[in-house]
């Protein structure tokens, strides 16, 4: 989860600009995009899910105009966040297939991680729904997906606004530690009710001799945040002064 967080920062392409940053750098060797076919497809498929994550953040505002509170928002975008976040995982497909370059391995991981949460954590512990938590690392995804989208479907385009590109490597500097403190704070809440009713957890004696306890299991997830997200993070430091300080060379040069 603590590498989902990072997904507006870290991926390279992963929802579907093969063309960001081609030609960059004099010297270097273009990078060859997606065929025609496959950009217009990338763009469908871009625009389409800055608009759900745009339905997302204005179901939140609305629910919140009507009860006049932020508790329990979850219940009025739950459809549509189970909805555009699982069709994340045609990410993976578009590594899998080449019409993005981005890693597959790296991809399925940040992927794979929000799906984990939103369907093993969220939707699994009903409990855990009506939790503030929720609702932090919900802001925190709706924000960072709307700008990455929108990035890629801008990138295919070749007309990236500086304001898009900026806000894609300047607003994580909130919104990671947001996203991660909101993924923890779920996790953690869930712990008791995962015991108590030994969800997915499996004990022996059974004829596969086999055990598994998904209670410890999401204790080890919680403590894998505490290496991976010093090392997302500062690299995505890293990232923002490498790109912009381009940025600023170009306008320089221009």
């Amino acid at each position: 989860m603590a590498a989902g967080a990072a997904t507006a920062a870290t991926k390279g392409n992963g929802g579907g600009s093969g063309r960001a940053g081609a030609g960059e750098g004099g010297g270097t060797r273009r990078k060859k995009g997606p065929g025609p076919v496959a950009t217009a497809y990338l763009v469908i498929y871009n625009v389409v899910m800055t608009a759900g994550w745009l339905v997302i953040a204005v179901g939140l505002v609305r629910a919140y105009l009507a009860k006049g509170s932020y508790h329990s928002l979850y219940y009025s975008i739950e459809k549509p966040l189970k909805f555009f976040q699982t069709g994340a995982l045609l990410e993976i497909l578009h590594c899998a297939i080449g019409i993005v370059p981005s890693s597959v391995v790296l991809t399925s991981f940040q992927v794979m991680s929000r799906v984990f949460l939103i369907w093993a954590v969220t939707h699994s512990v009903k409990e855990v729904q009506s939790e503030d938590s929720v609702l932090l690392f919900v802001i925190a995804w709706t924000i960072t997906e709307i700008i990455r989208y929108s990035f890629y479907t801008f990138s295919l385009l070749n007309h990236l606004p500086y304001i898009i590109k900026w806000a894609r490597y300047t607003l994580f500097i909130v919104l990671y530690p947001m996203g991660v403190t909101g993924e923890l704070l779920t996790i953690y809440a869930a712990l008791p009710f995962v015991r108590q009713a030994g969800l997915y957890s499996i004990s022996l004696p059974n004829k596969y001799n086999f055990s598994f306890d998904y209670h410890a299991f999401l204790i080890l997830v919680m403590i894998s945040y505490i290496p991976l997200f010093p090392q997302l993070y500062f690299h995505m430091v890293h990232q923002r002064r490498k790109v912009l300080s381009r940025s600023e060379e170009h306008k320089k040069s221009d």
